[in-house]
């Protein structure tokens, strides 16, 4: 018995009372087993029923390629139904119009001894099926021309007709019958597995050939109710398609419906037409299809017969539920509903991708929470503690063998512990007196007062050994724990822009296809990727002719009105191919704008400088222009100050905090190289949405602001990185207003006048002359005085950066539209 069959009862009752529940409860589960057998059969049956219409199935009067060619591929695709399927395909046979289960038996039996064979040399394959189908039909069928003595030229060309159908119908039902069956994983269907699908459906049909109910053909009713089925599901390509194929192999099992090719694809066609007006107006395009070419190829009975078969069709799509017409659509790529489920899909991955991120981001943050409480138990030890400690130490190594030991520490301990303080505080501040200049109070006290100290100042440097290496720990802890602070934030910020991408914007973006279409432009798509103030992403897809700019002119313009930004034009991708649509990615445009300017030179004239610079956008409205002077000159300097710089953008573009980032740069430096090896880092990031500037100044020169004829000075006083594990980083911030130009500069400028003069009040004064307001132009006219002061000697790497702070003017004034109101923006995700 099954663990969810024992169940538990009250004692003390009967057994009577107990037999109808256990009774009840035997039947219910006897049910669930027979409500799940069915459903684990339930394709199976489908497969006999199939089987029982191919084995039926007839095409060209008498052949009869479909049974061989449907077994082997269920042999292999389902060996659990192979038996029924194969019995099927033979009764099937019994009722074909021209009856021949032997020789269907045969070709079935000849498959099976074939694979049998196969096995056995583990050779069976279902690559090799459509060969072994072709050969077992080719042998039965020539066996059945001689022994019936009809050996002609004709009859041999249609066994080979026969067996290199059989060839074909193998590939085609092995793309079919998983997409029947449904057990193909994949969200979207090939145009080749749609069309098998298609040729293995009117294969079916032509297992029907012949019956007639009520007047009414069969197969005429199937091939117009999968028509309309597929028409409403897939539109007017698919509809179409349907109607080609079913009339086409419906034509070669009656050649007295080689017309049904010609109505069934002028009925798909507009039938898919109507497809937007759902099951009525598709069932009316069907109806009115079939009537038009009855008319024109039949008498009056032949078009009141294909009229009520179309009811018939029309009546049965009616009755269709509508879950089996989406589930067809999400299979077919171009419909709404693929999109749609792809969309689910792609809504689905990106959750389980936030979810996944975030974990992450919580695993580094509890790292760093555990690095830093190990920072936190690893506070040293108070001045008592220390002074406890070292004193233990220093007599346990020099009074152990005193013999006065009992006396100092017993009888005199407090003296002693203040002799031994006093000792200890001249160690520490390196004032140790010689064995002729103890003090009395000492020698008095201490027999071995010389002994002692030298005892002492062992100890002391071994304790300031160890006090440094634990400082040393500490510092790489704390540096570890800020770092994985900075990557959990980061990770962080990630799993959020992923939930954002995932929101659903579909009224916002209806709103804006209704604004433009009442402009009168016609756009293929649009997709609104982010609607938060400041980071606004809209792609949109169009056609429109070129020459008009209708992106700048007209919508750009359209968006600032209803989103109350200025929206501008970031990229356009022209199309690779004619016909395409061309994709335009609107975002929000920034408020001020940056222009740059620099100049540099080598030292001697040489090609590479030790200097590097960057002037970077950092993708999240913000702009960093910096400077990196390597030590010395040359090929080993550009190295360190490149490698500085390279390391800090690809930080500060993944989102990690400026402060931190610096950091990371620095032991990343450290770590790099035993060498001496450092770099000053001259940092400016510019917030193009307010214009507030903060400064990073590691090692660097000062760094001038150009306001009119003010010039303001942006100094620090700290270490360049690559020296010391834990370095300072002063963090200056600084708003600065339309029109300023600031100017950094490695020290070969700054330090051009030498030491006999004010460098600062000389390189303001330089500033300050200058007539130009281009950052070109201020670049090279800095660099070029510099240059004539050493009499065009250039003494060291110089590199002079300029960078100007302007207000954007979008190209294009907003317009309001009447009747369009403000969009709502929707909630950001926390």
């Amino acid at each position: 018995m099954n663990k969810e069959s024992v169940l538990v009862f009250p004692r003390g009752k009967k057994e009577g009372w107990l037999q109808p529940r256990i009774g009840k409860v035997k039947e219910r589960i006897a049910s669930q087993r027979f409500i799940q057998l069915v459903l684990a059969k339930k394709w199976t049956f489908l497969l006999v029923a199939v089987g029982f219409l191919l084995g039926r199935a007839v095409i060209l009067e008498s052949l009869m390629p479909f049974a061989a060619a449907y077994f082997a591929v269920i042999y292999f695709l389902r060996k659990d139904a192979v038996a029924w399927v194969g019995l099927s395909v033979v009764v099937g046979s019994f009722f074909a119009v021209t009856p021949s289960p032997v020789w269907i038996a045969m070709e079935i039996a000849a498959l099976f001894l074939l694979f049998k064979g196969l096995e056995a040399y583990e050779k069976a394959e279902l690559a090799s099926a459509p060969l072994l189908v072709f050969t077992a039909t080719l042998l039965v069928q020539l066996f059945h021309v001689f022994t019936l003595n009809t050996l002609t030229w004709y009859s041999i060309m249609l066994v080979v007709v026969e067996a290199a159908l059989g060839f074909v119908l193998t590939l085609v039902f092995i793309q079919a019958i998983p997409v029947l069956t449904m057990s193909k994983k994949t969200t979207a269907l090939r145009s080749e597995e749609i069309i098998c699908l298609m040729i293995l459906l009117a294969s079916v049909m032509t297992g029907a050939v012949g019956w007639v109910v009520y007047g009414m053909s069969v197969e005429h009713i199937m091939s117009r109710y999968m028509l309309v089925l597929f028409a409403l599901a897939g539109g007017a390509p698919l509809g179409a398609s349907v109607g080609v194929i079913a009339g086409l192999i419906l034509s070669l099992a009656d050649f007295n419906a080689i017309v049904q090719m010609s109505l069934l694809a002028f009925a798909g066609l507009l039938a898919g037409l109507l497809r937007d007006g759902g099951k009525m107006a598709v069932a009316f395009g069907m109806l009115l299809g079939t009537s038009i070419l009855a008319v024109y190829v039949g008498g009056q009975g032949d078009v009141m017969a294909s009229t009520w078969e179309s009811v018939t069709a029309a009546i049965m799509l009616i009755l269709t539920p509508r879950v089996m017409i989406r589930t067809i659509s999400r299979y077919v790529p171009g419909t709404n509903e693929h999109a749609k489920s792809q969309h689910e899909y792609a809504k689905r991955v990106r959750e389980v991708t936030a979810e996944r991120v975030t974990q992450y981001s919580e695993m580094f943050r509890q790292l760093s929470r555990s690095f830093g409480q190990l920072n936190g138990g690893a506070v040293a030890m108070n001045r008592e503690d220390e002074i406890t400690h070292f004193m233990n130490e220093v007599a346990a190594r020099s009074c152990a063998s005193c013999h006065r030991q009992n006396a100092c520490w017993g009888d005199k301990f407090y003296q002693t512990y203040k002799v031994m303080t006093e000792m200890m505080t001249t160690v520490e501040q390196e004032r140790a007196p010689g064995a002729k200049e103890m003090p009395r109070t000492w020698t008095a006290h201490c027999s071995k007062s010389t002994q002692v100290m030298s005892v002492m100042k062992q100890q002391y440097e071994l304790y300031q050994n160890n006090m440094h290496w634990k400082k040393q720990i500490f510092d790489s802890r704390q540096l570890v724990a800020e770092q994985l602070t900075g990557v959990s934030q980061v990770m962080e910020d990630l799993a959020k822009e992923i939930r954002r991408e995932g929101q659903t914007l579909h009224l916002q973006e209806e709103q804006i296809r209704e604004a433009l279409e009442g402009l009168g432009l016609s756009i293929r798509e649009i997709e609104v990727i982010n609607l938060e103030e400041g980071n606004v992403d809209i792609e949109l897809y169009h056609t429109f002719s070129k020459g008009y700019d209708e992106c700048r002119k007209i919508i750009a313009p359209l968006l600032t009105d209803i989103l109350g930004e200025h929206i501008a034009v970031k990229l356009e991708e022209e199309p690779e191919k004619n016909g395409e649509a061309t994709r335009v990615v609107f975002g929000s445009a920034k408020v001020f704008e940056i222009e740059t300017g620099v100049a540099g030179a080598a030292k001697g004239g040489d090609l590479l400088s030790g200097d590097s610079f960057s002037m970077v956008e950092l993708g999240n409205g913000k702009f960093a222009v910096a400077i990196s002077d390597g030590m010395g000159n040359g090929e080993r300097a550009r190295q360190e100050s490149s490698a500085a710089l390279s390391i800090l953008q690809q930080l500060l573009k993944s989102g990690m905090d400026e402060k931190l980032a610096v950091k990371s740069v620095n032991s990343i430096l450290l770590l790099r190289s035993s060498d001496e090896v450092f770099a000053t880092v001259d940092l400016a990031i510019i917030d193009l949405y307010t214009a507030s500037t903060m400064f990073m100044k590691i090692g660097s020169t000062p760094s001038f602001i150009k306001r009119g004829k003010e010039v303001i000075p942006v100094t620090a006083n700290n270490l360049p990185i690559g020296i010391l594990q834990d370095i300072d980083v002063d963090m200056i911030s600084m708003q600065l207003q339309p029109g300023d130009a600031l100017i950094m500069m490695s020290d070969g400028i700054y330090d051009a006048p030498g030491h006999a003069v004010n460098k600062e009040m000389w390189m303001k004064r330089m500033i300050h002359e200058l007539k130009t307001e281009d950052p070109q132009e201020m670049a090279d006219v800095l660099l070029d005085t510099v240059v004539r002061y050493h009499k065009g000697e250039i003494i060291d790497d110089m590199t002079v950066l300029v960078a100007r702070v302007d207000k954007h003017l979008p190209e294009w004034a907003a317009f309001r539209w009447p009747g369009m109101s403000r969009m709502e923006r929707p909630r950001t995700v926390s």
